[in-house]
């Protein structure tokens, strides 16, 4: 029996990451902050700061807190570079509080929520719920500015119902996602003891319609005052300087190591977390390695998107202007944004199925990638994945160059295929493939992965924007 050596310390930087981010805001919060210590500069997209960039510069932007697009130029640049490009998502299957969320129902204070994207929901069940997201609120000089916000206490559960109560439920258990998965937050007896006005008080009338609030800005009427006063803590604020917000529901069990020898990382949003942090780190530490000084060819990128779960159209997604606007403002003119079109290649990184010992015939015989054997190439006949011969030789190549290993992935012919974020960026014209880490579990609430593929990942990535443009150089296929 083969053991694994001590996970790399690269699984251990994951841990904090993820811990840190569970939701897309907190990603992209973390994801800018490990850039701006390696020296890279904050540019808004309102600005012209394409008059500003310097050849060797390290550059950032985000859109509306949920998205981010991080770029290095080699120290020749000049328009029509090229875009080497790492692309991946943050966002996760989650439970978002409803814009009124105030649920009261047999002595229960309640929270209504949303599913998001395809979660295996049962997984929610009987777990320690907190809240992270984003805050709109009042300033003292009459502004308003949205706040992270991320409570670490557990606030809510969704309960099972007891096996006495439900002698079927290890046979066929299902349950209804609008009127069985909604959370409890807490007791009335305990709110209408701790609070002033008797607002919370009156119990489920939710066939009939809730009164307007009185100022249109105002969410005081929508939501539990507890929970408001909550978040407004959390923030050293007032509960009625609240204007809006946009939370999750997370799981407050942390991200560890595990195995017998930690060769398992146990998480929430592995998928695509891993793939975002590894982009990350290659990206930041490609600033630092010997090669960055007298690098010349393409300009080393990488785009964490919004909404890869629920399709990747919105402002902050895959199919939004973010990457067609970045080419456009490097090259602004057809000839150049042109050649630089042909000139980059995109590396759509996302989370894979690894074999499953106890569902074996889940997967094709032949292509059946495993937990830390390395990157798990993507291919797919329908173009539900963007890898073609072309790419899938590329990203073999960089992988070599590290003394890494690939492996292969192909659906079988009577299984759906999942989605990614290449199939529809490489609609631009860029050269795309498909990649991603084997893992278990895929949308549970807690997923497994391995340990030593966080660095295989890096590795690939660092491969790429080390080497791809003098590696496209010999290649000859037009």
């Amino acid at each position: 029996m083969m053991l694994y050596p001590a996970a790399p310390e690269a699984a251990t930087r994951f841990l904090k990451f993820v811990n840190a981010s569970p939701t897309p805001f907190h990603a992209v919060h973390n994801a800018a902050l490990r850039l701006e210590k390696v020296g890279f500069k904050k540019i808004r997209e309102k600005d012209e700061w394409e008059k500003d960039i310097q050849p060797g510069g390290k550059y950032y932007f985000v859109r509306n807190q949920a998205a981010l697009v991080a770029f290095t130029l080699p120290q020749t640049w000049k328009q029509g570079a090229g875009l080497s490009i790492v692309a991946t998502h943050v966002d996760s299957p989650n439970l978002k509080i409803r814009p009124i969320s105030k649920r009261t129902k047999q002595n229960y204070l309640q929270v209504g929520v949303e599913t998001y994207g395809g979660g295996i929901w049962h997984s929610w069940l009987d777990r320690d719920l907190s809240i992270a997201g984003r805050v709109v609120i009042a300033e003292r000089n009459g502004g308003f500015q949205s706040k992270l916000v991320k409570i670490d206490k557990p606030l809510l559960r969704i309960p099972t119902l007891a096996i006495h109560l439900d002698r079927n439920v290890n046979d066929s258990f299902k349950f209804n996602q609008e009127t069985e998965f909604v959370p409890i937050l807490g007791l009335i007896a305990g709110q209408l003891n701790a609070r002033k006005s008797g607002s919370d008080s009156d119990d489920d009338k939710s066939s009939g319609p809730i009164t307007p609030p009185k100022v249109a800005s105002s969410v005081q009427e929508n939501h539990h005052s507890a929970l408001l006063q909550l978040i407004a803590g959390e923030l050293s604020v007032a509960p009625e300087e609240i204007h809006d917000f946009e939370l999750s529901l997370y799981d407050t069990q942390p991200s560890v190591l595990g195995g017998i020898n930690d060769e398992f990382i146990f998480s929430p949003r592995l998928d695509n977390l891993v793939s975002s942090f590894c982009a990350v780190e290659a990206l930041a530490e490609s600033v630092t390695a010997d090669y960055f000084p007298t690098s010349d060819g393409n300009v080393n990128c990488i785009a964490l998107f919004n909404h890869e779960e629920i399709g990747s159209v919105s402002t902050s997604g895959a199919e939004s202007s973010l990457i067609p606007s970045l080419l456009n403002r490097l090259s602004p003119t057809p000839a150049t944004v042109a050649q630089s079109i042909a000139r980059s290649f995109l590396i759509s990184a996302d989370m894979g199925h690894a074999i499953h010992p106890n569902y074996t015939s889940k997967h094709e015989d032949k292509h059946r990638p495993f937990i830390n054997g390395g990157i798990a190439i993507k291919t797919n006949a329908k173009q539900r994945y963007a890898t073609d011969a072309i790419s899938s030789f590329i990203v073999k190549q960089l992988v070599e160059r590290k003394g890494g290993r690939v492996q292969e992935f192909e659906v079988r012919n009577d299984m759906p295929c999942g989605s990614t974020v290449g199939p529809m960026l490489s609609k631009i014209g860029i050269r795309t493939i498909d990649v991603g880490n084997p893992m278990l579990s895929m949308h549970s609430i807690r997923e497994t992965a391995g340990s030593h593929d966080v660095q295989h990942a890096i590795d690939l990535f660092h491969s790429f924007f080390e080497g791809f443009a003098a590696l496209d150089k010999g290649l000859t296929v037009d």
